[in-house]
């Protein structure tokens, strides 16, 4: 857990380079859902997702050491935790390495060398990833930035801080989880400030680890995540995010491929917006869950960074 001390000290970083995003009212979506719904525009950062918020004060915290004891950073993503960092650490003049795994997007590739990251691939999934960038941070004497550094944790808060400023009579929010750093700032930022909302984490149902944790309440693993949306592509839980999620998630909601893409179209029609596959995921959840949501009901469109191949087949019908 992260105080509401660490979010508003937070909020400098962030809002140097950022302004916060809408939480909209979309008639058509709340019509077709027979509630009120509102959604976070994560989808209109800088970066096209909510994770820049972590890298700027992530990268603002290591700026302030003096220059000569940082080499540069280095981390593993899919794609909009690097461009994140990678954002970030243009900003302040640091070298910034990422990992990706074969295979990886290539839109978000390119969108990460446009930023200035250094690329490397390995591996066959995020997991491989993450355990080569640890171990090429050694031998470089980078700074490994893992996927709940308390500093990301913190820099996404402020999404989380300014959805409850919006509207604090929330029945039910519903967020995606990858490594937990958006649904964990939403369950920090709700404690703190005594709210009773239910936070709903939203997983794909074939990259479950989250939800298999949760109730077995303890981190387990699983062989494959193999979803198309990529920024819930995760097989090994977080031990501290998985705390933090138990304590204070209600539930966790599994997705297929097939409502994950239906509501990536409904955003389309209903919103005019862009969503990628885990972005969309928690209008997917809504939309399976209906009144279970209450009556007023906020989804997360955390990012919309999805390849124009991927889109194009999922308006015109998908892969089901």
């Amino acid at each position: 857990m992260i105080d509401l001390s660490d979010v508003y000290s937070a909020r400098p970083h962030v809002y140097a380079a950022l302004r916060p995003t809408a939480l909209a009212e979309h008639p058509l979506l709340s019509e077709a859902l027979g509630l009120d719904v509102r959604v976070k525009h994560e989808n209109h950062q800088a970066t096209g997702a909510f994770k820049v918020r972590g890298g700027l004060n992530l990268l603002a915290r290591l700026a302030e050491r003096p220059p000569a004891t940082l080499a540069g950073i280095i981390s593993a993503t899919r794609g909009n935790h690097g461009q994140s960092l990678a954002f970030a650490a243009r900003l302040h003049g640091v070298r910034c390495v990422i990992v990706v795994p074969q295979g990886n997007s290539n839109d978000k590739n390119e969108a990460m060398r446009a930023f200035g990251a250094e690329l490397h691939e390995h591996g066959r999934d995020f997991d491989d990833a993450r355990v080569h960038a640890s171990t090429l941070a050694k031998q470089q004497g980078l700074h490994f930035v893992g996927p709940f550094a308390q500093e990301l944790v913190a820099g996404v808060g402020t999404y989380a801080l300014e959805l409850f400023r919006a509207v604090d009579d929330l029945d039910t929010v519903y967020v995606p989880i990858g490594c937990g750093s958006g649904i964990c700032g939403l369950i920090s930022a709700r404690d703190a400030l005594g709210l009773t909302t239910r936070i709903v984490g939203v997983v794909a149902a074939t990259a479950n680890a989250y939800a298999l944790s949760f109730a077995a309440g303890r981190p387990v693993e699983t062989k494959t995540a193999d979803t198309f949306a990529d920024g819930m592509a995760v097989r090994v839980p977080v031990p501290a995010a998985l705390d933090v999620i138990r304590r204070g998630a209600a539930r966790i909601v599994e997705v297929t491929e097939a409502e994950i893409e239906e509501a990536m179209r409904a955003y389309f029609s209903d919103t005019h917006q862009v969503a990628e596959g885990a972005g969309a995921a928690p209008l997917a959840a809504l939309l399976k869950e209906g009144d279970r949501a209450g009556r007023r009901a906020a989804v997360i469109l955390s990012g919309g960074n999805v390849d124009r191949g991927i889109y194009a087949r999922v308006l015109s019908g998908g892969w089901t």
